[in-house]
């Protein structure tokens, strides 16, 4: 079973951290910025530690290129 989210990222930040918004969106702040895929990679370590998740079973469906993502986490075991 598979998960989608929608993500909002904001590169370059001073501090990281995430909140949840009102329409469900993961707003993630990183300090990384989008160079070298650095900023995806640094997304999906984020969500892999909110989601208590291994990162290999995370993935950006959409919007890599984009500050806005759709991400699939895979349940399964």
């Amino acid at each position: 079973m598979q998960k989608k989210i929608s993500v909002a990222v904001k590169t370059g930040s001073k501090t990281e951290g995430y909140e949840i918004l009102d329409d469900g969106t993961l707003k993630i702040s990183i300090k990384e910025r989008p160079v070298e895929n650095k900023a995806n990679e640094a997304v999906i370590r984020k969500i892999a530690e909110i989601y208590d998740k291994p990162k290999n079973k995370i993935t950006i469906k959409t919007g890599l290129k984009s500050k806005n993502k759709i991400v699939v986490i895979d349940a399964g075991d």
